[in-house]
């Protein structure tokens, strides 16, 4: 059961038997994934206990500010479990936030007569609306049988050619709800791999065997179909909230069914996040040597001389 963060403390110091057991700096490189919530934490609020003190798996209680300047209560496991679902606001940070930022519905309340008030005559009630007329049925035309129209059939989009067949998993195709790229830096990186290698990058997604996300495609930042490797690129966002928490989780999952599928996963991490995977490369940006790095990285996994032979 989580406790306040004094008492927690001081249950530490007595199994620990010593007067520091979580140093400053321990977990540092923990929170570093968080750049939120490590400006979000101050330690005047938690009886000065630094948040590299605090293990992120903590049952404990911590006081958090947020940039509005709201304090709120909230453990370290749901502060880092926040940023999930698909919003991509600041607020979801801050419980407080996030409420302001979808206000309640205001259901208007009925004003009766009241007893006390002999002058007051209500309305009078409006009639009930007339039955609407039937719609008289469309006759048949000659020779054709008139086919029963299903409900709300009529506001239906039609469905694409294909868009309901069941591809191979492992099949690299061009889908149409891959998402556009998420930043200039991914579109430039995009132009760097097209000068250096003569890969085919029009495809975007993949077909996997399992659903992710309702649906059996995975959409890669860059889908290699002559390597069959997916190059994801990522970072914690503008508001911090990109492939931390939750969403870890699901970019986790997401690699384990591109493998399944017979594809590997090399993704660029971007500080602070760092690497889920054997073949991720931890950056600070995208620089020419990011092109050579991956290169080295291609040939690792499917042979030098293979992908020399896509050298421009």
């Amino acid at each position: 059961m989580p406790e306040n963060v004094t008492a927690w403390w001081e249950r530490r110091q007595r199994s620990k038997g010593c007067e520091t057991p979580y140093p400053v700096g321990r977990y540092r490189e923990a929170w570093r994934r968080y750049p939120v919530l490590v400006r979000q934490y101050h330690p005047e609020f938690n009886a000065g206990r630094t948040l590299s003190q605090i293990p992120p798996a903590a049952d404990v209680y911590l006081t958090w500010q947020c940039d509005a300047g709201h304090l709120f209560v909230a453990t370290p496991s749901e502060q880092r479990s926040r940023p999930s679902g698909g919003r991509r606001r600041r607020s979801v940070w801050c419980p407080v936030c996030a409420e302001m930022a979808v206000p309640s519905r205001v259901v208007a309340e009925r004003v009766h007569p009241r007893v006390d008030e002999p002058d007051r005559v209500p309305s009078a009630p409006v009639p009930p609306a007339s039955p609407a007329a039937p719609v008289p049925a469309v006759a048949p035309v000659a020779g054709r049988s008139a086919a029963p129209r299903r409900p709300g059939a009529a506001g239906r989009a039609a469905v694409p050619a294909g868009e309901g067949l069941r591809r191979v998993p492992g099949s690299a195709f061009r889908s149409a709800r891959a998402p556009r790229p998420a930043s200039a830096v991914e579109a430039g990186l995009r132009q760097r791999l097209g000068e250096h290698f003569a890969f085919d990058l029009a495809p975007n997604a993949v077909a996997v065997g399992r659903p992710f996300f309702g649906r059996h495609e995975v959409w890669p930042d860059f889908v290699i179909d002559e390597l069959r490797i997916a190059v994801e690129y990522d970072t914690v966002g503008r508001f911090g909230l990109e492939h931390v928490g939750p969403r870890e989780e699901a970019d986790r999952r997401k690699d384990r069914l591109l493998r399944e599928a017979g594809w590997e996963v090399v993704r660029i991490r971007c500080r602070p996040l760092e690497a889920l995977g054997p073949h991720d490369l931890v950056v600070s940006g995208v620089t020419a040597k990011l092109v050579d790095d991956l290169a080295a990285v291609f040939g690792a996994l499917r042979g030098e001389l293979f992908v020399e032979a896509y050298r421009r």
